[in-house]
This record gives C-alpha cells, sequence and structure tokens, in this order.
C-alpha cells in the first residue's frame, strides 16, 4: 500500500491563533502545530485523491482563517472590538 505524506508551511503574525482556528476541523490523518510564526500541517493517506481533497479543505480553512485573523487585529487597532456584557436582572 502506497502512503502519502503532504507538509504545508506557512507564515503567520499570530500562527498560534491561526493554529488554533484550524486544528478543529482536521481530519484523524491531520496534524497542525504552531512554532516560530509558522503554522506546519501534515495530512497523510493512503488514497492520492483523499490526500488531494484534504490539502484542498484545508487551503480554504487557512485563507478563512487568516481572513478572520486579520479582520480581527484590524478591528483592535481601531478599537471597534464589540465588546458583549452580561446584564442581570
Amino acid at each position: 500500500m502506497m502512503r502519502i505524506h503532504a507538509k504545508i508551511m506557512t507564515v503567520h503574525e499570530d500562527a498560534a491563533r491561526v493554529a488554533s482556528s484550524l486544528a478543529p476541523d482536521n481530519l484523524r490523518s491531520m496534524t497542525t502545530v504552531a512554532e516560530e510564526g509558522r503554522v506546519t500541517t501534515v495530512i497523510d493517506g493512503t488514497r492520492l485523491r483523499s490526500v488531494i481533497a484534504s490539502v484542498d479543505d484545508y487551503l480554504m480553512n487557512l485563507a478563512i482563517a487568516e481572513d478572520t485573523g486579520s479582520f480581527g487585529r484590524n478591528q483592535e487597532q481601531n478599537g471597534n472590538m464589540m465588546v458583549r456584557k452580561k446584564f442581570s436582572r
């Protein structure tokens, strides 16, 4: 049986935030870690089509995580973060 191993490394301002955003969507065949400003994800499998599909899904999730993180940072810098307050009756 053929083993396929894919490793994707990307650089981010807040790698830990991006990695933690991605981790819940990981399949059992995937691991994601943040270290030294990089997010590294490893995808293993035995079927090429499955690995390609996982890489495709991962890249879409990565783009969303990065965009969401950028939006949050911009809002924080502009002082526009929404704060949810808890009211008691």
